[in-house]
């Protein structure tokens, strides 16, 4: 009996030490956190919790404590990147606003003085006439980048007949390509392709691409339309300058322009507003450099027989 209960004293008292110990590395990884915590509260760093004692769910707790600690940097560094972006903006908009306004300032300065003859007048009040229209322009890209963005801008789907709406728009630009001293290559395929868009956005965004091409191409204007892997594909490309990759991935970032000193006059919306609208509507744009050529690819699902049968068209 002396044995059985000397027996049961020994394991009780086991079991006190071990507990004693379980408790013990607890309070050690509880503490250890606890300093690792302060630290990353006052330091930024890439630093993670670590364990000392791998005791009970402490384990477990570290590594969920991490995943919370990446999926804050991650936000924190998605932010510091929004920030920069909308500075960057109001850097970029604020000078294509102030351009204009500065320029009709001196002009109507001029106008004032009482020694400008009447020809001058006449002049200059004709450039004041053609800022303010600039800084219209800017305004209601501003606008209407702000409602596309938004979700506001309405879009009514209709069928489309790609080709004969692609060859409208470059009739629309044709002579301002003839000015600048070049005839555009033309390739559109015969075929009938229908989709599915409003027709409104849809000339929209070839309008852009083609003023983008005006203002910042170099000559050989090549425009085609075809179909490509269940899509209509309209590539509008032309010479420039080489673009390097980085440029390449934020063409279409709004107020982003390759023209840094911004002299071209663009508020770097086109692109932009192109993007917005082509995504919108369930399509796909994409922009490459190659062999001196710098190419914008809209790609539009084409409609199906089907489709095309319930219009009756």
């Amino acid at each position: 009996m002396e044995f059985i209960l000397g027996l049961a004293v020994i394991l009780l008292a086991a079991g006190a030490v071990i507990l004693w110990f379980r408790l013990w590395c607890y309070k050690r990884q509880i503490r250890h956190m606890i300093q690792q915590l302060l630290f990353l509260e006052t330091e930024e760093s890439n630093f993670l919790l670590t364990s000392v004692y791998a005791v009970g769910n402490t384990p477990e707790l570290i590594c969920h404590i991490n995943y919370v600690l990446g999926q804050l940097r991650q936000e924190q560094r998605r932010l510091r990147k929004v920030n920069q972006n909308y500075r960057e903006s109001i850097t970029s908009i604020s000078h294509d606003i102030r351009t204009p306004l500065t320029s009709v300032k001196g002009y109507v300065q001029m106008l004032l003085q009482s020694e400008v003859s009447e020809e001058k007048k006449v002049e200059y009040t004709r450039i004041v006439e053609r800022r303010l229209e600039e800084l219209q322009h800017i305004l209601d890209q501003l606008f209407e980048y702000a409602r596309i963005e938004a979700g506001e801008l309405p879009l009514n789907p209709e069928r489309i007949n790609v080709g004969n709406l692609f060859t409208e728009i470059i009739s629309m630009f044709y002579e301002d390509f003839s000015v600048k001293g070049w005839e555009p290559e033309i390739r559109i395929s015969r075929e009938a392709l229908f989709i599915q868009v409003d027709r409104h956005a849809f000339s929209r965004i070839l309008e852009n691409l083609m003023k983008n091409a005006l203002v910042h191409g170099n000559g050989n204007y090549r425009f085609s339309m075809e179909s490509k892997e269940g899509n209509a594909r309209i590539c509008i490309a032309n010479e420039t300058e080489e673009i390097e990759n980085k440029e390449l991935e934020r063409i279409f970032e709004r107020f982003y322009t390759t023209d840094q000193s911004r002299s071209r006059r663009t508020t770097g919306l086109g692109l932009a507003i192109a993007k917005e609208l082509t995504e919108q509507m369930g399509g796909k744009i994409q922009a490459y450099f190659g062999e001196g050529f710098f190419t914008v690819e809209v790609c539009f699902p084409l409609l199906k027989d089907g489709v095309q049968d319930r219009y009756g068209l």
